[in-house]
């Protein structure tokens, strides 16, 4: 018996409810395309072949599916008659594979990885079809699974189709099934179109195979993973189902959140043991928080890392490529993008630090701008150790500011200023005695006469 996998994700759908020009699977869940969720689920069971059944824009589709998994095959289902004949335009890239087929839904992205292993243990029991089903608080118009006397599964029966009996049965068709490719492909070749809507219909696989004395059975699994996605009502529900879930598993990780709602996490963050975030914190993708780091309330992150003891705003904006490092600190309202931050070095408030190098505790003030970009293209500026940066000053890149040197503060540094020395560029102040006084009287006296107009 072969112990590969194979997934085949059905993505032909246009999902006309989304009311969208992108099509229905390439529409995000934290951050990442339903499509994403649908392979990542699977990767669990180290499929060694993917095909992917495209339909609507299937170019677009298929692009987006070869990024996320280079090695996929794209099959294009045209005309689009059912579900049985979606994954029998799969046939011909698995005609010669013995192994276990998935069948997933690109739109049914809270599927867990630990469930479709269930399902693989369960065909590799002893089962030919592996049915995923799941417990309905509403069964409503879901497909019947209908049991039989020593708890195999007997058949699918759809809901308009259903007895009064049969109604009453609350465990309900996901439509994902796990069944051996040979067995798989022979079954559809005898499925029929003769139903109301001439289509060819997966779910009567399993009529099939206990016709032919084949063993057919049902895994479980919690209702809210079979969330399938068609209105961006539905696509609300998956976000929160899938924040829920991902907080949960932070905070059972070790992660201290006072007012986890608040927070939303990427399909990728990575949170350590011992870091703490407070509310209203937004995790885009691409985030590394090591333990120990303590990630202020209001604080956006994408695309960044963020060593341990580091403390992150309240009101703070990591942008890609920032490194921050141990215990160092970025205050409220600094934005650091595409820049390191060695140990200890702080930017406490007002700052932008873009394309640059601080180096170990440096400290740089309120207001403080790399000035970064001529229009065209990105300069870096290196800002050494123990540096001290004076407020409201702009460091004109490329420029260098060495090891303990200090800029004074309201000063445009555009040349290197070398280790241990002040850069200043203020002009001398210049007081007029009265001038105040009388500048005011001048002014008031404009202010009455437009008053009176």
């Amino acid at each position: 018996m072969s112990t590969e996998t194979a997934l085949c994700l059905l993505a032909a759908g246009k999902g006309t409810r989304m009311r969208s020009d992108l099509p229905k699977v390439l529409h995000e869940v934290a951050g990442l395309s339903m499509l994403g969720h649908a392979l990542k689920s699977g990767d669990g069971c180290a499929p060694s072949r993917i095909v992917i059944v495209t339909g609507h824009q299937s170019e677009r589709v298929a692009d987006a599916a070869r990024k996320l998994a280079p090695s996929v095959t794209c099959v294009e289902q045209s005309p689009q008659l059912g579900t049985g004949h979606a994954v029998q335009m799969a046939a011909p890239a698995l005609k010669d594979f013995a192994g276990d087929v998935f069948v997933l839904f690109g739109d049914t992205p809270l599927i867990r990885a630990e469930t479709l292993e269930a399902m693989l243990a369960a065909r590799r029991g002893g089962a030919d079809v592996i049915v995923l089903g799941f417990e309905a608080a509403v069964p409503g118009g879901y497909g019947r699974l209908i049991l039989d006397d020593d708890g195999g599964l007997d058949r699918i029966v759809e809901a308009k189709e259903a007895s009064a009996e049969e109604l009453a049965v609350d465990l309900c068709n996901s439509g994902v099934m796990c069944v051996p490719g040979p067995v798989l492909f022979d079954l559809l070749d005898k499925v029929t179109n003769d139903n109301a809507k001439g289509e060819y219909y997966l779910t009567d696989i399993v009529g099939l195979a206990r016709a032919e004395g084949l063993a057919c059975a049902v895994v479980r699994c919690d209702e809210e993973e079979t969330l399938g996605v068609n209105s961006r009502v539905d696509l609300s529900a998956a976000e929160a189902a899938w924040q829920a879930r991902a907080r949960i598993a932070a905070m059972e990780a070790g992660v201290t959140m006072a007012a986890p709602d608040t927070v939303f996490l990427s399909h990728d963050t990575v949170i350590g043991q011992d870091a703490t975030v407070e509310p209203h914190v937004v995790f885009g993708p691409g985030v590394t928080v090591e333990g120990g780091a303590m990630i202020r309330a209001f604080s956006h992150l994408e695309g960044c890392t963020v060593a341990s003891g580091a403390v992150i705003g309240p009101y703070a904006r990591l942008r890609p490529g920032a490194d921050i490092g141990e215990g160092a600190k970025i205050g409220n309202f600094v934005e650091v993008k595409a820049a390191r931050f060695g140990k200890g070095a702080k930017a406490n408030h007002l700052t932008y630090v873009g394309d640059a190098t601080v180096g170990e505790g440096a400290n740089i003030g309120a207001g403080t701008i790399t000035c970064n970009y001529d229009g065209v293209l990105k300069h870096r500026t290196e800002i050494g150790a123990g540096a001290f940066i004076g407020s409201n000053s702009a460091l004109i890149a490329p420029v260098k500011i060495g090891d303990g040197a200090m800029v004074g503060a309201g000063s445009a540094i555009s040349q290197d200023v070398e280790a241990d020395a002040l850069g200043i560029t203020r002009a001398p102040q210049d007081n007029r005695e009265s001038f105040a006084a009388k500048l005011r009287i001048k002014l008031l006296e404009i202010k009455a006469r437009q008053t009176k107009k």
